[in-house]
């Protein structure tokens, strides 16, 4: 992977030896993505605009739809005009905590159980700054006529297919509702949905704007079990960065957020904005995913995400990204209930979305 020779990564050296030394590694953490040399743009920053250079943003997933406002943002330039001379994308799935945390990405996209459980339980020093997802996406998926689980006492007797960087996950979904881990069987996995096709497991952690698609797609009747819907709702797709970078590049810190807002805003302009997403991320930025994505699943997926996710009441009023107080509080009692006790200020910093907007009204639409 390469690496920026910025400020900001050599700090962060000093925070991956501190890391390091303490032993302070998250369960399930992989390795980084070896794919780092994303489409990505070259051009320099806008003449007269910040100059930023070059950065790294961890991606949670592969580079499909899920991402479509970050290639909106990197193909019209949204990024340049920021300041930055170059956006590298790096594909997950891969514990972004430490990815982040080590120094080897400025930015990345998480949910707000694993950066609280990064934080609370291993010390790393960071903070989400902005949510995409205002409700997380995660899902226990199973087949009509094979798990058919449609609430959490389902589980018990059950095979479930868990990837490892959503085990922490899937254990604090049981303990939010009081599920027995012993009662079921979890099941190493990838992120392959072919196991629960073959009906060699009863249930799988999915995305609902995912693999939820993709096995409905290939003609199964499916059942969904949305954790947001079951006691554990948090904000997801949740840019996060650390205390570092916050502390000594506020300015690089809005300058991102609000190219995020812009690609973003385009992303979910209705159905033109969708099949734009979705054709990036077909036709460039993953067009070397094995197996290739389908246009179609990913048009309903950017869809699905803008709709469902994206755009809610509150962000139509405040702008997307956007984090309220009752939707932190719900979110500190979701994770509370998970067995993370963590404070909203050691989670979440909103000061850098809010002065995006403060700054430019016109983001909201």
């Amino acid at each position: 992977m390469r690496l920026s020779t910025r400020g900001p990564h050599r700090r962060s050296l000093a925070i991956a030896a501190c890391v390091a030394s303490a032993g302070l590694v998250l369960a399930g953490c992989g390795s980084s993505s070896d794919d780092s040399d994303a489409a990505s743009s070259d051009s320099s920053a806008s003449s007269g605009s910040a100059d930023f250079g070059e950065i790294s943003v961890q991606f949670s997933w592969i580079k499909n739809a899920e991402f479509a406002g970050e290639f909106l943002a990197d193909d019209k330039g949204y990024y340049s005009d920021a300041g930055f001379s170059k956006v590298n994308f790096l594909a997950g799935p891969v514990a972004q905590e430490e990815i982040v945390a080590t120094g080897k990405a400025e930015f990345g996209l998480s949910n707000a159980v694993s950066t609280a459980s990064a934080i609370a339980n291993s010390g790393f020093p960071l903070k989400i700054v902005g949510a995409t997802y205002q409700k997380n996406p995660f899902s226990i998926l199973s087949l009509k006529d094979k798990g058919d689980i449609e609430t959490p006492q389902d589980l018990c007797g059950k095979k479930i297919g868990v990837q490892d960087p959503n085990l922490s996950l899937f254990k604090a979904f049981l303990a939010a509702n009081d599920v027995d881990e012993s009662c079921l069987t979890i099941v190493p996995n990838s992120f392959d949905v072919s196991p629960l096709e073959d009906k060699k497991i009863d249930g799988l952690v999915a995305y609902l704007t995912n693999e939820s698609l993709l096995v409905k797609g290939h003609g199964f009747d499916t059942v969904d079990l949305p954790f947001a819907d079951n006691n554990l709702p948090f904000v997801a797709e949740t840019v996060i960065t650390t205390d570092d970078m916050i502390a000594e590049h506020p300015d690089e810190v809005e300058a991102f957020l609000k190219a995020e807002v812009e690609g973003w805003n385009d992303a979910c302009d209705g159905e033109a904005g969708y099949k734009a997403g979705a054709e990036l991320a077909v036709d460039t930025y993953g067009k070397d995913i094995d197996p290739p994505l389908e246009l179609k699943k990913e048009v309903e997926q950017a869809q699905q995400q803008c709709e469902l996710l994206v755009k809610t009441p509150e962000t139509d009023e405040n702008g997307i990204f956007t984090m309220s107080d009752s939707m932190i509080q719900d979110n500190l009692t979701s994770l509370k209930a998970a067995g993370i006790d963590i404070s909203a200020d050691d989670l979440f910093d909103t000061s850098f979305i809010d002065k995006v907007y403060e700054d430019d009204p016109s983001l909201k639409g």
